[in-house]
């Protein structure tokens, strides 16, 4: 897994400027929502997050390289592959579920009529090798 070397941060260093360095960028954390609801193929995810294809390409990368995204291949010719939570990422579940909360009782109106009926979403917890 990648790590942050705290010291190399800009300004204060701490684990949370070490976390958002490796899942702070919108696109990663819509990326591992999709996952953790099961999605886990590149144009599923590409559909679901409304992300371009390059960025969800590159974000898939970075977060295999940080350990967060595991990645198998499905299909030999053409290479397709899946793509699952890591435990790492797994753990990441609980971030997700507080901006979940957060997001209906700070940022969507209650009667948004795409405002989601639960407060916690339904995650496809799997473990991966």
């Amino acid at each position: 897994m990648s790590a942050v070397v705290l010291a190399a941060l800009p300004g204060r260093a701490c684990p949370i400027a070490a976390s958002l360095e490796l899942v702070g960028e919108r696109w990663s954390l819509l990326i591992i929502r999709e996952l953790a609801l099961g999605n886990r193929r590149f144009s599923g995810i590409v559909e679901e997050t409304g992300a371009p294809r390059d960025r969800v390409a590159a974000r898939l990368k970075a977060l295999e390289q940080a350990g967060v995204v595991h990645r198998a291949a499905y299909q030999a010719a053409p290479p397709r592959f899946e793509y699952r939570l890591t435990e790492s990422g797994r753990d990441l579940i609980p971030v997700l579920d507080a901006l979940t909360a957060w997001g209906l009782d700070h940022a969507v109106e209650p009667d948004d009529p795409n405002r989601p009926p639960f407060r916690r979403a339904p995650w496809q917890i799997e473990t991966t090798p």
